[in-house]
């Protein structure tokens, strides 16, 4: 599909959340059918983006409106969707939700317009520093970090009685894997071919106290590459050790999210590493009555394990931020949308909805916070610690690089795997090698 500068063909865009009529009527005040129209492109989630555009279209006042665009459910296809509009200059593409890893590429190519000094410090101030970090590219902040996500360890607790184990003093991947032995358990990861597994990947490494690469927003011929040493092999052997135990599950090289979480909640539950999210869904099942309420009341949680004795938790970081395009007539207005829908109250109120956890460390003192989620001070330390991936304009490349070396986790070799992986980035980045 074609786009033109200037042409701004919005109606079509429009699915899930709101009709344009909606928006466009939700604004107590103002003449609103004449106010500027802020298109938001968002990730499917349950519907609680579009609840924030029309609580933020309210309180414009009819300054603007705003309508939401879905995106695909993929975020690979998330990021090829928004980046071949930009590309084609679309104007249409006034603000977005964008995973953070692809914030990079982005700024890079010169598709986000920087957030207005004067905006800075009110979309940046309580908010957790990862987040700060990943919406900032060459020290300037390019997007208004929105909600941020993080995984924890999920361990049942009648597991770590039986082995002695006190997670909550601190574990290392060793540890989990050898009390998953001893009570013949497992421990659920994400390691099919996709982003999930590149993200354990990273955590691994960045637990073991090293990167992937050095310095990834220098130009690609300047980048010094760490895999390729004893963090990425102490990496490695840790996949290896899942593989050999068989504590991973017998379906390890196709596990994601959902089916690690599956294997949590079954017979030979153990620990898990996971995102928040699975706290609601497993109080859903049980609602739903495909879950005994035994299995979410043995559920406990700690922050990510370190990668070998004496090393620092690294855990994942996630989420998305608000991004506006470079191309759009409606940066001044996008600007204050998005300054809007990422204020604590509706990252409050989008946590509260969603299960995402929010960026605002404020929002985990309050009482409806800390009765949902009696994880939340966890989330919260953890979200502190946490380590991005690879923030390079580069990095859809170095994790499609990183999830085909390593693929599958059995055939993963310590001794080889991380200069292979090195290897094939290098390439892939010089042009000589396809991925």
């Amino acid at each position: 599909m074609g786009f033109r500068r200037g042409v701004r063909s919005r109606t079509s865009l429009l699915v899930g959340g709101m009709a344009a009529a909606v928006a466009l009527g939700a604004c107590g005040g103002g003449d609103v059918s004449a106010a500027p129209v802020v298109t938001w492109y968002i990730n499917p989630d349950n519907g609680g983006q579009a609840e924030l555009a029309q609580v933020c279209t309210e309180a414009a006042g009819g300054a603007y409106s705003i309508v939401t665009a879905i995106l695909p459910s993929d975020a690979d296809a998330q990021r090829e969707q928004l980046i071949r509009r930009l590309a084609a200059e679309d104007d249409s593409v006034d603000l977005m939700s964008v995973d953070p890893v692809f914030i990079p590429e982005f700024a890079e190519a010169n598709f986000l317009a920087p957030v207005p000094e004067e905006l800075r410090e009110q979309v940046t101030e309580g908010i957790v520093q990862p987040a700060v970090d990943t919406a900032t590219y060459q020290d300037e902040l390019v997007a208004v970090p929105f909600w941020a996500n993080t995984q924890l360890l999920w361990y049942r607790t009648s597991v770590i009685e039986e082995a002695g184990l006190d997670p909550e003093s601190g574990a290392t991947w060793q540890q989990l894997i050898d009390a998953a032995e001893q009570t013949d358990t497992t421990v659920a990861v994400q390691a099919r071919r996709y982003e999930g597994y590149a993200v354990l990947i990273n955590a691994l490494v960045a637990g073991a106290g090293g990167t992937i690469i050095d310095n990834p927003q220098d130009d690609r011929e300047k980048l010094e590459y760490g895999l390729d040493s004893e963090a990425g092999r102490e990496a490695s052997q840790i996949l290896v050790d899942l593989v050999d135990s068989g504590v991973g599950g017998p379906a390890l090289s196709s596990s994601d999210e959902t089916a690690a979480l599956s294997l949590f909640q079954g017979e030979t539950g153990g620990f898990m590493l996971n995102w928040p999210f699975v706290w609601r869904a497993s109080i859903d099942a049980v609602t739903a009555g495909n879950l005994d309420q035994a299995v979410v009341d043995d559920i406990g949680w700690a922050v990510y394990p370190a990668t070998s004795d004496g090393g620092e938790p690294a855990p994942p970081l996630g989420g998305i931020h608000l991004a506006v395009g470079a191309f759009t007539p409606e940066a001044d207005q996008a600007f204050e949308a998005a300054a809007c829908i990422a204020s604590p109250e509706n990252q409050l109120a989008y946590f509260l909805s969603s299960g995402n956890p929010a960026a605002a460390t404020e929002v985990y003192d309050d009482p409806a916070v800390q009765e949902q989620y009696p994880m939340a001070d966890v989330i919260l330390e953890s979200l502190e610690q946490a380590v991005p991936r690879v923030q390079s304009p580069y990095y859809a490349d170095v994790s499609s690089a990183l999830q085909r070396v390593f693929s599958p986790p059995e055939n993963v070799d310590p001794e080889q795997t991380p200069q292979q992986a090195t290897d094939l980035i290098r390439d892939v980045l010089a042009g000589q090698a396809l991925l």
